[in-house]
Protein backbone atom coordinates (compact mmCIF):
# COMPACT_ATOMS: atom_id res chain seq x y z
CA UNK A 1 0.00 0.00 0.00
CA UNK A 2 1.24 3.48 -0.85
CA UNK A 3 1.60 6.32 1.59
CA UNK A 4 -0.43 9.51 1.61
CA UNK A 5 1.95 12.47 1.76
CA UNK A 6 0.64 15.94 2.51
CA UNK A 7 2.85 18.53 0.84
CA UNK A 8 2.48 22.29 0.71
CA UNK A 9 4.29 25.60 0.64
CA UNK A 10 3.98 27.65 3.80
CA UNK A 11 5.46 30.74 5.38
CA UNK A 12 7.02 30.91 8.84
CA UNK A 13 3.68 32.05 10.29
CA UNK A 14 1.82 29.14 8.67
CA UNK A 15 0.27 31.00 5.73
CA UNK A 16 -0.52 28.67 2.82
CA UNK A 17 -1.49 31.34 0.28
CA UNK A 18 0.20 30.09 -2.90
CA UNK A 19 1.21 33.66 -3.80
CA UNK A 20 3.38 34.10 -0.69
CA UNK A 21 6.07 31.53 -1.46
CA UNK A 22 9.17 31.73 -3.61
CA UNK A 23 8.24 30.47 -7.08
CA UNK A 24 11.66 29.95 -8.62
CA UNK A 25 13.38 27.11 -10.50
CA UNK A 26 14.65 25.52 -7.30
CA UNK A 27 11.18 25.40 -5.75
CA UNK A 28 9.62 23.95 -8.88
CA UNK A 29 12.39 21.37 -9.21
CA UNK A 30 11.79 20.33 -5.57
CA UNK A 31 8.08 19.74 -6.18
CA UNK A 32 8.73 18.06 -9.55
CA UNK A 33 11.01 15.50 -7.85
CA UNK A 34 8.34 14.85 -5.23
CA UNK A 35 5.68 14.45 -7.92
CA UNK A 36 7.98 12.10 -9.88
CA UNK A 37 8.19 9.83 -6.83
CA UNK A 38 4.41 9.72 -6.29
CA UNK A 39 1.96 7.59 -8.20
CA UNK A 40 -0.89 10.11 -8.12
CA UNK A 41 -1.98 13.58 -7.00
CA UNK A 42 -4.94 14.24 -4.68
CA UNK A 43 -6.69 17.61 -4.44
CA UNK A 44 -9.89 19.20 -3.31
CA UNK A 45 -12.08 20.99 -5.86
CA UNK A 46 -10.75 24.48 -5.08
CA UNK A 47 -7.12 23.44 -5.60
CA UNK A 48 -8.03 21.51 -8.73
CA UNK A 49 -9.78 24.52 -10.22
CA UNK A 50 -6.85 26.78 -9.41
CA UNK A 51 -4.46 24.31 -11.06
CA UNK A 52 -6.59 23.52 -14.14
CA UNK A 53 -6.89 27.20 -14.94
CA UNK A 54 -3.14 27.62 -15.41
CA UNK A 55 -0.95 24.51 -15.68
CA UNK A 56 -2.39 22.92 -18.85
CA UNK A 57 -1.71 26.16 -20.74
CA UNK A 58 1.89 26.15 -19.47
CA UNK A 59 2.32 22.52 -20.58
CA UNK A 60 1.00 23.38 -24.06
CA UNK A 61 3.44 26.30 -24.33
CA UNK A 62 0.68 28.92 -24.39
CA UNK A 63 2.14 30.64 -21.32
CA UNK A 64 5.74 31.85 -21.14
CA UNK A 65 7.54 29.89 -18.44
CA UNK A 66 11.10 29.03 -17.34
CA UNK A 67 12.27 25.45 -18.06
CA UNK A 68 11.72 24.16 -14.50
CA UNK A 69 8.17 25.50 -14.45
CA UNK A 70 7.38 24.00 -17.86
CA UNK A 71 8.85 20.64 -16.76
CA UNK A 72 6.50 20.62 -13.74
CA UNK A 73 3.53 21.45 -15.99
CA UNK A 74 4.33 18.76 -18.57
CA UNK A 75 4.79 16.08 -15.93
CA UNK A 76 1.60 17.17 -14.17
CA UNK A 77 -0.33 16.62 -17.42
CA UNK A 78 0.46 12.90 -17.42
CA UNK A 79 0.19 12.32 -13.65
CA UNK A 80 -3.10 10.80 -12.43
CA UNK A 81 -5.04 13.48 -10.56
CA UNK A 82 -7.85 12.59 -8.13
CA UNK A 83 -10.30 15.22 -6.92
CA UNK A 84 -12.62 15.21 -3.94
CA UNK A 85 -15.73 17.34 -4.48
CA UNK A 86 -19.34 17.30 -3.42
CA UNK A 87 -20.29 20.07 -5.86
CA UNK A 88 -18.60 19.19 -9.14
CA UNK A 89 -19.03 15.82 -10.89
CA UNK A 90 -16.65 16.12 -13.85
CA UNK A 91 -12.99 16.98 -14.16
CA UNK A 92 -11.95 17.25 -17.82
CA UNK A 93 -8.23 18.01 -17.36
CA UNK A 94 -6.06 15.15 -18.67
CA UNK A 95 -5.90 12.13 -16.33
CA UNK A 96 -8.28 13.70 -13.78
CA UNK A 97 -10.76 11.56 -11.87
CA UNK A 98 -13.47 12.22 -9.29
CA UNK A 99 -12.97 10.47 -5.96
CA UNK A 100 -16.49 9.74 -4.77
CA UNK A 101 -18.29 8.04 -1.91
CA UNK A 102 -17.24 7.86 1.71
CA UNK A 103 -14.04 9.91 2.08
CA UNK A 104 -12.22 7.44 4.33
CA UNK A 105 -13.07 4.47 2.10
CA UNK A 106 -12.25 6.30 -1.13
CA UNK A 107 -8.87 7.60 0.03
CA UNK A 108 -7.92 4.30 1.67
CA UNK A 109 -8.77 2.56 -1.62
CA UNK A 110 -6.65 5.08 -3.55
CA UNK A 111 -3.70 4.43 -1.22
CA UNK A 112 -4.10 0.68 -1.67
CA UNK A 113 -4.29 1.03 -5.47
CA UNK A 114 -1.26 3.35 -5.68
CA UNK A 115 1.90 1.58 -4.42
CA UNK A 116 4.09 4.59 -5.30
CA UNK A 117 2.01 6.74 -2.98
CA UNK A 118 -0.33 9.69 -3.29
CA UNK A 119 0.72 13.33 -3.03
CA UNK A 120 -1.90 15.51 -1.34
CA UNK A 121 -1.71 19.24 -2.01
CA UNK A 122 -4.89 20.78 -0.60
CA UNK A 123 -5.00 22.40 2.83
CA UNK A 124 -8.69 21.98 3.62
CA UNK A 125 -8.77 18.42 2.35
CA UNK A 126 -5.67 17.66 4.41
CA UNK A 127 -7.49 18.68 7.61
CA UNK A 128 -10.35 16.30 6.80
CA UNK A 129 -7.92 13.47 6.00
CA UNK A 130 -5.82 14.21 9.08
CA UNK A 131 -8.96 13.92 11.21
CA UNK A 132 -9.46 10.48 9.65
CA UNK A 133 -5.84 9.48 10.46
CA UNK A 134 -5.08 8.85 6.78
CA UNK A 135 -1.99 11.06 6.29
CA UNK A 136 1.29 9.18 6.64
CA UNK A 137 3.93 11.79 5.74
CA UNK A 138 4.15 15.57 5.83
CA UNK A 139 6.53 17.35 3.45
CA UNK A 140 6.52 21.12 3.67
CA UNK A 141 8.56 23.76 1.96
CA UNK A 142 8.88 26.52 4.55
CA UNK A 143 9.58 29.88 2.95
CA UNK A 144 11.51 32.69 4.69
CA UNK A 145 8.47 34.94 4.79
CA UNK A 146 6.00 36.17 7.39
CA UNK A 147 2.77 36.81 5.53
CA UNK A 148 0.72 38.22 8.39
CA UNK A 149 -2.51 36.88 6.89
CA UNK A 150 -4.27 33.63 6.11
CA UNK A 151 -5.27 31.12 5.11
CA UNK A 152 -3.13 29.18 7.54
CA UNK A 153 -2.23 25.53 7.87
CA UNK A 154 -4.88 23.57 9.78
CA UNK A 155 -6.77 26.74 10.73
CA UNK A 156 -9.93 24.63 11.04
CA UNK A 157 -8.22 22.70 13.84
CA UNK A 158 -7.67 19.05 14.65
CA UNK A 159 -9.21 16.90 17.34
CA UNK A 160 -5.82 15.99 18.78
CA UNK A 161 -2.16 16.90 18.47
CA UNK A 162 -0.25 14.97 15.79
CA UNK A 163 3.08 13.60 16.98
CA UNK A 164 5.62 13.44 14.15
CA UNK A 165 9.15 12.12 13.64
CA UNK A 166 11.58 14.09 11.49
CA UNK A 167 12.78 12.18 8.44
CA UNK A 168 14.88 14.95 6.88
CA UNK A 169 15.54 18.66 6.72
CA UNK A 170 17.06 20.17 3.57
CA UNK A 171 17.92 23.84 3.11
CA UNK A 172 17.45 25.30 -0.36
CA UNK A 173 19.70 28.05 -1.70
CA UNK A 174 16.70 30.40 -2.03
CA UNK A 175 16.32 30.41 1.78
CA UNK A 176 13.44 27.94 1.99
CA UNK A 177 13.74 24.77 4.07
CA UNK A 178 12.28 21.44 2.97
CA UNK A 179 11.10 19.41 5.95
CA UNK A 180 9.87 15.82 5.86
CA UNK A 181 8.02 14.34 8.84
CA UNK A 182 6.33 10.99 9.33
CA UNK A 183 3.60 10.18 11.82
CA UNK A 184 5.13 8.88 15.04
CA UNK A 185 4.38 5.34 16.12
Amino acid sequence: MGTLTFSLNLTLDGCVDHQEGIADDETHAFFTRMMDDAGAMLWGRVTYEMMEGYWPAVARGEVEAPPAVREWAIKLETKPKYVVSTTRPDFPWTNSHALTGDLRTAVQGLKEATPDGVLLGSGQLAVALDRLDLIDDYRFLIHPRIAGHGPTLHQAGLGATRRLERVSTTPLTNGAIAVHYRRAG
